[in-house]
């Protein structure tokens, strides 16, 4: 009895403290900056502008031919035909063709720049299954040239994402593609940032070499659960804080963690998962999972056999991104057929998205999406332009919660436009002219649009 005496003392005193501390004065309430390093991104200087003539996909799944689009303050303010007005610059696109600006859902470039060196490295944080307190914002290097070639494609807007080796690699961050010195002056304002979480071989090799959970695939799950449920413990303490300051309390706040508060900002949908995994029975517990701990499981990157299960995909309101011929490299990646995406599409309330992972394939993800719409149609189906346009606009820009600002020509959204030489799946396709914004950012034919690093000055 006397060794618990002193205990239990001490028991009743904290309590008392602990009663004291919330009944009292209240100290000044600790509140999570949620957006620490804000965008500073400004449009460039516009001039209003007409294209005439031009055949239009708008994103929509509409069609235009001898279309005009006029861009005025940097928006888009009507599409149509025989438009007339007063305009700093009228382009006659005749014979040439206009689409929105192409988006890419999973790119590196800047954390994985060129020249790839040892010392540009940082897109990977290879040293713990759950870095979601990592932002890959912070290993950006603007100065990547890749982002002017892929500009010359008719990038407009990209995300990028950190690598695929751990079950939760951390935050990826979404960027306008305009040259830039700093990571801040790209970053696409009020975009939502996105979770990269990975799937299947990567994590389970990576840290089953090093004698460490997981090694297996019910390690990965494992991993994820765990994960989860400390985040839910931790929102809860949150959440228990917030209202016991409200109700006129003095609490304590819960100790700041950063890693949580990534998954506690899943959990209230204010971050998005972009989620790595290549098999459907994979794709379907990631599905389970999400359920499981409340939060929404976004889009999935990579599914090669997503055609599987379609309608599981859009029965849940995921988008699956997806290669048109990148498979067999490893064997999550062996089954899979050249109709994917079409197939993925194909079911109601589908969103298939054509995505590069690739500091060259982005360049022409234009043609990546026609390899998709030519192979899909010589096996039956019937895929038009405008529709298979979709998948490298609006349905990227859906995933990437921007939907509502740009990913289409429709009034009132963003002035991020691309004037093709001609139908923009063919092989033969070029990007003559690139706005974003309204201003233009490329000019195939005039120098003085053609932006170049300042790392590529002097390099011969």
């Amino acid at each position: 009895m006397q060794k618990f005496a002193p205990s239990l003392l001490a028991v009743g005193l904290a309590a008392a403290l602990v009663g004291c501390q919330e009944n009292g004065p209240q100290d000044a309430k600790i509140t999570i900056n949620k957006n620490p390093y804000p965008s500073t991104y400004t449009p460039l200087a516009s001039k209003s502008t007409l294209i005439t003539n031009a055949t239009v996909l708008t994103g929509t799944g509409e069609r235009l031919d001898d279309a005009d689009v006029l861009l005025v303050d940097g928006k888009i303010q009507q599409v149509g035909k025989d438009l007339s007005a007063n305009t700093d610059a009228t382009i006659d696109a005749q014979g040439k063709w206009v689409t929105p600006g192409i988006i890419d859902v999973h790119s590196h470039l800047g954390a994985y720049p060129s020249p790839s060196v040892e010392s540009h490295q940082d897109g990977n944080e290879m040293t713990s299954p759950n870095t979601a307190e990592v932002w890959v914002e912070h290993s950006v290097w603007p100065q990547d040239p890749g982002f002017n070639r892929a500009r010359e494609g008719g990038i407009t807007s990209l995300q990028i994402l950190p690598g695929s080796a751990n079950l939760f690699g951390g935050r990826g961050v979404t960027l306008k593609n305009i040259p830039a010195h700093t990571m801040q002056a790209m970053k696409f304002p009020d975009a939502p940032n996105g979770l990269k979480m990975a799937c299947g071989e990567n994590p389970k090799r990576v840290y089953g070499r090093q004698g460490t959970l997981p090694s297996t695939r019910m390690g990965n799950m494992a991993g994820y659960r765990m994960a989860w449920a400390e985040a839910q413990e931790y929102k809860r303490a949150w959440d228990k804080y917030d209202a016991d300051y409200e109700a006129g309390l003095n609490p304590q706040a819960p100790a700041r963690d950063i890693k949580h508060d990534t998954l506690k900002a899943v959990i209230e949908g204010e971050v998005l998962i972009h989620n790595h995994c290549y098999k459907a029975e994979e794709m379907a517990m990631m599905i389970d999972l999400s359920k499981e701990f409340g939060y929404h499981a976004g889009t999935f990157h990579h599914g090669v056999e997503a055609y599987k299960i379609a309608d599981l995909l859009a029965e849940n309101g995921s988008c699956a991104a997806l290669w048109p011929d990148w498979w067999g490299f490893k064997m999550e990646a062996y089954d899979m057929v050249q109709e994917n995406v079409a197939i993925v599409d194909a079911v109601k309330n589908s969103c298939a998205i054509v995505h590069s992972d690739s500091d060259t394939t982005i360049q022409r993800l234009n043609q990546e999406a026609g390899k998709v719409m030519y192979r899909a149609n010589e096996n039956g189906f019937d895929i038009s332009e405008q529709h298979a346009i979709k998948w490298i606009t609006s349905n990227a820009a859906k995933s990437l919660g921007i939907e509502d600002k740009t990913g289409s020509l429709e009034a009132g959204k963003q002035g991020d436009v691309v004037i093709w030489n001609q139908n923009p799946f063919s092989v033969y396709a070029k990007a003559e002219q690139v706005f974003i914004d309204g201003a233009k950012v490329y000019d195939r034919n005039d120098s003085a649009f053609q932006a170049q690093s300042d790392f590529m000055l002097g390099q011969q």
